[in-house]
């Protein structure tokens, strides 16, 4: 237990993160997509509030591409603690929008989810959203405050962010504006696995190695074989065995080749990993050296 110390830290700040939102808002929410990170969330947030009922909602916005089973996992995570879960989905924005569906030979839905949650911040009224971003992810990520203030258009403005010395948050905002707080910003990857194995949270089965069809890109990454793909003849299809570092949709996270068959098995692998988790898995990310950065100034969580 004394090695792993630190996790006490790292859980007692996420715990006080949570308690301050729910003391500085009015209408928090915690977005919820049935991922590592955000089920490490629920989590902190049982040990925070228990016995009492959370003081928000969980949201997920569906962008009609999930990997079925983070789809269950979610629902079943929900039904053993009873809390509310709000879904929103993509699909039902494009329509109400017209807006132009992703495309494409791996069509994400990533910059399309941002107007549902604008649109579900909006109808819901809520002044916060915690999620389960961390700053060893990626370097747009890397100067995110705790607090991370957003304009009306839930656009993300570097002037308009906040210092945070001493552990002090500062959650006053003017009307219109919202903010997204991270609990686990200062944690990396491998705290999370180190919190998984030593509180015995239970993950869905895609993060562990299975057998899977994927399809290679040009890349070299390997797709999950799905409906939503627009292959062509050249496109092989393959039986893999495979595992999910991150979980996103399935048409913009890549899958890894992986003997890694428990929580430990995982541990071991990343400490010899040598690129992020969102480097070696997300399509979306490589659109651009700042496709992170620019979806973020757009109101992308």
């Amino acid at each position: 237990m004394a090695a792993f110390d630190y996790l006490d830290h790292l859980e007692a700040e996420a715990i006080h993160i949570m308690l301050e939102v729910a003391g500085q808002f009015e209408r928090p929410a915690l977005l919820f997509s049935g991922g590592k990170d955000s089920i490490c969330l629920v989590h902190l947030a049982l040990k925070a509030f228990r016995p009492g009922k959370f003081p928000f909602p969980l949201v997920h916005i569906d962008t009609g591409h999930n990997f079925p089973e983070a789809l269950d996992f979610r629902d079943q995570l929900v039904d053993e603690i009873g809390e509310k879960l709000i879904v929103r989905k993509v699909e039902d924005t494009i329509q109400k929008r017209k807006l132009v569906d992703a495309s494409g030979k791996f069509p994400s839905r990533n910059a399309l989810q941002t107007y549902t949650l604008l649109d579900t911040i909006e109808e819901f009224e809520f002044d916060v959203c915690i999620g389960g971003a961390r700053r060893d992810e990626e370097k747009a990520r890397a100067k995110e405050r705790i607090f991370s203030v957003r304009d009306d258009f839930g656009q993300w403005n570097p002037k308009k962010q906040r210092p945070e010395i001493w552990d002090i948050y500062n959650g006053r905002i003017n009307k219109g504006e919202n903010v997204r707080a991270f609990p686990i910003s200062n944690w990396t990857e491998l705290d999370i696995w180190h919190y998984i194995e030593r509180e015995k949270i239970e993950l869905p089965n895609i993060y562990f190695t299975h057998n899977r069809q994927v399809v290679q890109t040009d890349n070299g990454q390997l797709m999950a074989y799905s409906q939503y793909l627009n292959l062509d003849s050249t496109d092989l299809v393959r039986e893999g065995r495979v595992r999910y570092r991150t979980v996103g949709d399935m048409t913009c996270t890549a899958a890894v080749e992986s003997e890694a068959y428990t929580v430990r098995d995982i541990i071991e692998e990343i400490k010899i990993a040598k690129i992020s988790e969102r480097g070696a898995t997300r399509m979306d990310d490589r659109i651009s050296e700042a496709a992170m950065e620019d979806r973020k100034k757009n109101g992308y969580f």
